[in-house]
């Protein structure tokens, strides 16, 4: 297999200098490197196209702001990575998960009487434990994303879930078995 290599300092000089040309050219020979970075990172082929797009789309609006013309590289890498990423988080808050067993009606009965025996728990929580738990548990949301949501720190909110999870666990009457989201605060 043949090498790719990234363009040339020299014309990646003149695209930061405005040649609109040797933009041209450094965005079509760092499609190849680009494309092959996505693929070995994102999650679905589809992905890694888009991860790829977006960031010959980012070279092409701000390749005035590159230092320096060897940088180029790993420049694109860190964008590939970040767009690689926001997408795995975008598509695991927002995918449903599938749900292929079929469900019988008593199933369905019993399902909706815990589910609600679970919302009055976490509905009678003060609204700081409350808020924290549906962040954390409920949402998906990872610890530093929720406590920065609440305005905590990290110990602070993970002292709010402990208190949360216990006082929904004694509702329940669960308090042997971890309720939502365990009992491992240091996961956070």
């Amino acid at each position: 297999m043949a090498e790719r290599t990234w363009p040339a300092e020299g014309l990646i000089a003149a695209a930061r200098d405005g040649d609109v040309d040797a933009l041209t050219a450094v965005v079509s020979d760092s499609h190849p490197n680009v494309r092959r970075f996505a693929r070995s990172i994102c999650a679905t082929p589809e992905d890694a196209e888009d991860a790829a797009q977006e960031a010959l789309i980012i070279l092409y609006r701000k390749i005035g702001m590159l230092r320096a013309s060897g940088a180029l590289a790993s420049w694109m890498f860190r964008i590939v990575r970040n767009e690689c990423l926001r997408r795995v988080r975008t598509t695991r808050t927002h995918a449903p998960l599938p749900d292929t067993a079929v469900r019988s009606a008593e199933d369905e009965a019993l399902q909706r009487l815990e589910a609600g025996r679970v919302a009055a728990a976490i509905a009678a929580l003060p609204e700081d434990q409350r808020r924290a738990l549906i962040l954390r548990d409920v949402q998906g949301y990872s610890g530093r994303m929720a406590a920065d949501a609440l305005g905590l720190t990290t110990a602070a909110l993970k002292s709010r879930l402990h208190r949360a999870r216990k006082a929904v666990q004694e509702s329940l009457g669960t308090a042997t078995e971890p309720a939502l989201g365990g009992s491992h605060d240091d996961a956070v």
